[in-house]
Order: C-alpha cells, then sequence, then structure tokens
C-alpha cells in the first residue's frame, strides 16, 4: 500500500499546505488563510479540516498517512510546544498534541526557518548531504543547523538564530530583537537596502541606484551586475560580514555545504561572489573547502521540510 504524508508551512498570512508520498513526490499543493483573529484559535482547527478534506478528495485512508510535520513561525520546544508565536498571536501551544487529538494523525512540529533547511537538505540545494548550515536571507536572516540529518534546535529552540549573532561594533541603533549590531542588520534585504542608502547620501558619486525612488536589495545586486561602483561597496560590506560569520558558524557545525536562500538569494550566483572569498579568508582549515549552494525549493522549502520531519 501507498504511503502518504503531510508538509505544513504556517505563515502570517498564509498556511501552505503539501501531500508527499514517503518518496518526497508533491502529490497536491494549495494554500488557505491563517486565520490569527482571537488569538488564533481557528488556525489549528482549519489545518485539520484542510487535511480531512484533502484525503476525502483523493481517497486516501487514514492508515496509509505515517504523519503530518508542520513548521512554525516561532520556537518550538521537544515536546512539540511553542512557547509563544507572536505572528500567530499564540502564547503557549501544544501544538502536536492539539493537531493530534484533531486529526488522529501522528504530529511532528518544528521552527520554520529549521524545517525549511530540511527540506533544502532532503529535496533541495543540499540535496545528497547529511550536514549544512543554511542562511535565509529575506526581511529578516533566518536559518538552519543541521547535523548527521538532524536539525539543532537547541535547550531554547533558538539554535540556527544566526541572524542574531553579533558581527558590528559600529551599528548604534537595535534590531528587532533589541540587541545591537545583529548580522540581520547587515545581511537581511533590510539591512542591505539600508546601508545602499547610506552610501549613497554619504557622496555625490554616479550611481545608477539613484534612479530607484525605492532602493531595495534587488537594486543593489542588479546594480553590482552593471559595476556601480557603489553598488559594489555595498555588496563588499555585506559578503565579508556573512561571509565572516559563516566561517565562524562553520567551526561549530563543520558543514558539508552552506545554502542561502531567502528572497536575497534571487540575485543569483553574484551573490556566492562577495560571500566565498571573505569565507575562506576566515574559515578553519578544515572548513575552507565547505560547497556553497543557493537554494532550490523556493517557498515550497517548508513544506518539503515539514513533511520530512514525519518520515
Amino acid at each position: 500500500m501507498e504511503k502518504y504524508c503531510f508538509g505544513i508551512d504556517v505563515g502570517g498570512t498564509t498556511v501552505k499546505c503539501g501531500l508527499f508520498t514517503v518518496a518526497g513526490d508533491v502529490l497536491d499543493k494549495w494554500e488557505i488563510e491563517t486565520s490569527t483573529e482571537n488569538n488564533g484559535e481557528r488556525i489549528l482547527p482549519d489545518i485539520a479540516k484542510a487535511i480531512e478534506d484533502k484525503l476525502t478528495e483523493k481517497n486516501i485512508a487514514k492508515d496509509a498517512v505515517v504523519g503530518v510535520g508542520i513548521g512554525v513561525p516561532g520556537p518550538v520546544n521537544e515536546n512539540g510546544e511553542v512557547p509563544c508565536a507572536v505572528n500567530l498571536h499564540w502564547g503557549f501551544k501544544p501544538i502536536e498534541k492539539e493537531l493530534k487529538e484533531m486529526t488522529g494523525l501522528n504530529v511532528k512540529a518544528g521552527n520554520d526557518a529549521n524545517v525549511a533547511a530540511l527540506g533544502e537538505l532532503w529535496k533541495g540545494g543540499g540535496a545528497g548531504c547529511h550536514n549544512m548550515i543554511m542562511v535565509t536571507l529575506g526581511t529578516g536572516v533566518g536559518g538552519g543547523i543541521i547535523v548527521n540529518d538532524k536539525v539543532i534546535a537547541g535547550a531554547h529552540g533558538a539554535g540556527g538564530e544566526i541572524g542574531h549573532a553579533h558581527v558590528d561594533d559600529s551599528i548604534t541603533f537595535p534590531c528587532n530583537c533589541g540587541a545591537y549590531g545583529c548580522l540581520e542588520q547587515i545581511a537581511s534585504a533590510t539591512g542591505i537596502a539600508r546601508i545602499a542608502r547610506e552610501a549613497l547620501a554619504a557622496t555625490d558619486a554616479p550611481s545608477i541606484m539613484r534612479k530607484e525612488e525605492n532602493v531595495t536589495a534587488k537594486t543593489v545586486f542588479d546594480a553590482v551586475k552593471e559595476n556601480d561602483v557603489i553598488a559594489i561597496q555595498v555588496a563588499e560590506r555585506f559578503g565579508s560580514c556573512l561571509g565572516k560569520a559563516l566561517a565562524s558558524f562553520a567551526v561549530v557545525a563543520d558543514p558539508e555545504i552552506i545554502v542561502i536562500g531567502g528572497g536575497v538569494s534571487k540575485a543569483g550566483p553574484v551573490l556566492l561572489d562577495y560571500i566565498i572569498p571573505t569565507y575562506k579568508r576566515y574559515a578553519f582549515s578544515g572548513c575552507k573547502d565547505t560547497k556553497f549552494e543557493l537554494a532550490k525549493l523556493g517557498n515550497d522549502a517548508g513544506i518539503f521540510g515539514a513533511a520530512k520531519l514525519v518520515l
């Protein structure tokens, strides 16, 4: 009998859902709205209903389903409980227990960034590897560290929060986490755009970025491809900071591969041109030859990784 599993990726506005074979083939994927009103009380019941409806639609018996994996935007402890998930308006939530009671299926939960990393390891940029660091460069900087195929969540569910590693003493305004000089303040899409605006304001030198009313990370890397001097300076600061940080992380986790994902990674291979030289300069000798790849699953990494949680 064919066996199946579900991968669920809970975001602040939508819940992405996937039905998979245990071999990792996607049979169907769809989205439902994330109902955050009334402290998100409808989120898990809505997910349970989506699963039940899909089983009925596909005529799949529950005993053919090995489980449901679910990624959520917040720390998840070893008991499958979330102390708090701000974007979902959740306080303490025993996700695994509640969703299992609602569906009658085995449930495993994890932090969304860690789960996305697991997806990239299984079927994306890290496929074929067992030890990986993933960095997600978006509005913030997320990450996931995987050692011997296991996500390192740590004692408080904060393992892989690499965006909040301290990297710069010169930053005088706080990160969203409350600390100063976090990697996220430089290497995120928000950070890259801020550094670009500061660089443009500090000089009258010509730059094609000045044509843009709203300078973004995409603006910067598009300009880099046109050999724009100021954009290159911004990219160098970004790459230097991220490369050094990854060299430090690598000496702790010793990955086979480092995968770069998130919206900023859409800039393509040029991104790696600014990260890898600094990484190699500062990496320990045993880690210097670590491979780099861009993420391949895009927004589907979360559902792939969630499915892998139950396999």
